[in-house]
């Protein structure tokens, strides 16, 4: 009996066109705590329940000329904590730098000891998507394959004719918080495949209703102490 029900449900899936995508990042926890750049004393995190993905590096430039600043900011967790290095991008427009040393900047965060993935924050413009596809894919192809590669992204990019499609990364963080003016609001759900496997929240932004199942990216506006940590664990239980 219990082999013909899951025979049957594998049908029924098969028939429907669905199938089960992998975990982007597998051995992470449902939920993943952002840590900006300030000082966060992470001693109360159960490494079993969440994550941790700290500012480790922001990159910019000013006429094609690369800025480069490690984090300045000390960072406490407990052994065992899964942590992914966020590289931040700012760019003050054209002319684009060479994308070589971009990449180079990048993969330092990456470097950094306990690392176990990779993600890139950068709110690019529409004349900077190409270059953008272009660093992604170059970073795809030299990065070790042990290192997943998620990016955060603007919920409309996360539509039907998602400029995503195509772009080598292991996902797509929809941010559904701070959204500007022409974002999408009220979404239920997202087509971009990239973009189906996390969201992206602030503690001060709740949505009033998001997809169950999805890992959960935590933003909190100030330092995290432990009455918020708790309620980011009770969050991504009620969508787990």
């Amino acid at each position: 009996m219990v082999c013909h029900t899951r025979w049957l449900a594998a049908a029924v899936c098969i028939l429907c066109g669905c199938r089960q995508r992998p975990d982007p990042l597998p051995g992470f926890p449902r939920l993943v705590l952002w840590a900006w750049e300030r000082p966060e004393k992470l001693e109360f995190l159960n490494p079993r329940s969440a994550g941790v993905a700290f500012l480790a590096r922001s990159v910019s430039w000013r006429a094609g000329q690369i800025i480069s600043r490690p984090r300045l900011q000390p960072l406490h967790v407990p052994p065992g904590t899964l942590l992914m290095a966020v590289v931040r991008l700012e760019s003050e427009g054209l002319p684009l730098p060479d994308t070589g040393k971009v990449r180079a900047e990048i993969f330092k965060a990456a470097s950094i000891q306990g690392v176990q993935a990779l993600q890139v924050d950068f709110d690019a413009r529409l004349s900077e998507r190409e270059w953008y596809r272009q660093l992604l894919q170059e970073m795809h192809r030299e990065l070790k394959a042990s290192i997943p590669l998620s990016i955060t992204a603007l919920a409309s990019w996360c539509g039907r004719d998602s400029w995503l499609d195509g772009v080598p990364v292991s996902e797509a963080v929809p941010m559904l918080f701070r959204m500007g003016a022409g974002e999408p609001r009220g979404i239920r759900d997202f087509r971009a495949n990239a973009c189906r496997a996390s969201f992206g929240i602030s503690t001060d932004e709740i949505p009033a209703d998001l997809p169950h199942g999805r890992r959960l990216f935590v933003f909190h506006p100030r330092a995290w102490d432990e009455a918020a940590y708790r309620g980011a664990v009770r969050l991504a239980v009620k969508w787990r």
